[in-house]
């Protein structure tokens, strides 16, 4: 039988759990102090789905290490679960920076890391569509992860190349650097935004979400077709896109 590139996945939102579930526990599993810090925000935060889930924290983790990245920029790091969970990824020696529009987000995110002795976190409070192309890092990042307003997700990757020149002794992204980027999909709209999605009733009633996909779609074509990366989208989670930086 040919195999085609239709991702035949779970016949029931029933079997998905279960398979969400199976692959976390059957995964390298968190510290306590991730799980625990994600429970409290979905217990206590109505806007919680701002962060990854576990079971993609784990995948994080697992992909920084195999990249074998020591320096990471995150842009958007909401109330830092994922800014704690890559500095799990990256050790004592590494280093992460987040990028966060909200001071109040980044106040609960700083207290979060006093409060488990986390010290390889620094939070840079602003909008990213400013800061990012501000930012004169002594070593360049490894691994650069963006979650953040879906609608700049262009101007990250214009900014984020442009900061990255080939010579360039403050660039942002070292070469053969790794861009992780989050909710490349959209509950599938980026690809299919037709009455045949269920999720299309939904966007009509998000503030900016027709304005939201024209930018992932030129986002997910930028980064497929820059001649300076190497691109795969996986169609997973909210849609996860990746991209090697060549030069």
């Amino acid at each position: 039988m040919t195999k085609t590139t239709t991702a035949a996945l779970y016949p029931t939102a029933k079997v998905a759990a279960e398979v969400g579930t199976y692959s976390e526990r059957n995964s390298t599993a968190l510290p306590k102090h991730l799980v625990d810090y994600h429970d409290w925000i979905v217990e206590s935060h109505p806007d919680s789905d701002y962060m990854v889930s576990n079971l993609q924290a784990q995948s994080l983790v697992f992909f920084a290490r195999a990249f074998g990245a020591k320096r990471i920029l995150e842009i958007g790091s909401y109330v830092g679960y994922s800014a704690l969970v890559w500095a799990h990824a990256v050790g004592q020696d590494g280093k992460v920076t987040g990028l966060e529009f909200s001071a109040e987000y980044a106040k609960i995110a700083n207290d979060a890391f006093e409060k488990n002795s986390v010290k390889n976190v620094e939070i840079i409070v602003g909008d990213a569509l400013q800061t990012l192309s501000t930012l004169k890092p002594e070593e360049p990042y490894d691994l650069i992860f963006i979650d953040a307003q879906k609608s700049g997700y262009p101007s990250y990757l214009r900014d984020i190349l442009a900061g990255s020149q080939p010579g360039s002794t403050t660039r942002l992204l070292r070469p053969g650097g790794i861009i992780i980027a989050d909710n490349v999909l959209r509950r599938a709209l980026v690809a299919d935004g037709s009455e045949d999605n269920p999720n299309w009733q939904l966007q009509r009633h998000v503030k900016h979400a027709e304005d939201d996909l024209t930018a992932l779609r030129k986002f997910n074509s930028a980064l497929a077709n820059d001649e300076r990366l190497e691109a795969f989208l996986m169609p997973v989670f909210d849609g996860v896109g990746f991209a090697r930086l060549l030069n």
